[in-house]
């Protein structure tokens, strides 16, 4: 079993910037790939990043690229998701993910991963 616990949501203005921190519990953080996903009123939870296990393979949306950066501190079972440039449409409920199973890549779908937090609050006023 696995337990993340989100934090670093707030209110923010546009262009502003936001630290969102992912804790997870269990001995073997270092073996699950992370993923970050968003979803906004009314609409579908989407993706936003992943990053691989030691950290040397990230990947972005479309829509966050230039602006999130994604990382992690094993030592610490944490993964981050820095956002810069925040905008409106980026205002969501973003929640951390684990894939405890993928042997290789990154995945990007809802489907590919099997523990979730319970997700932070990010609204960006205009």
């Amino acid at each position: 079993q696995v337990q993340l616990v989100e934090s670093g949501g707030g209110l923010v203005q546009a262009g502003g910037s936001l630290r969102l921190s992912c804790a997870a519990s269990g001995r073997t953080f270092s073996s699950y790939l992370m993923g970050w996903f968003r979803q906004a009123p009314a609409k579908e939870r989407e993706y936003v990043a992943a990053i691989s296990r030691n950290g040397g393979s990230t990947h972005y949306a479309d829509s966050v690229k230039g602006r999130f950066t994604i990382s992690r501190d094993n030592a610490k079972n944490t993964v981050f998701l820095q956002m810069n440039g925040l905008q409106p449409e980026d205002t969501a409920v973003y929640y951390c993910a684990a894939d405890v199973f993928r042997f290789a890549g990154l995945g990007t779908r809802r489907s590919d991963y099997e523990y979730w937090g319970q997700g932070t609050q990010v609204t960006v006023s205009s």
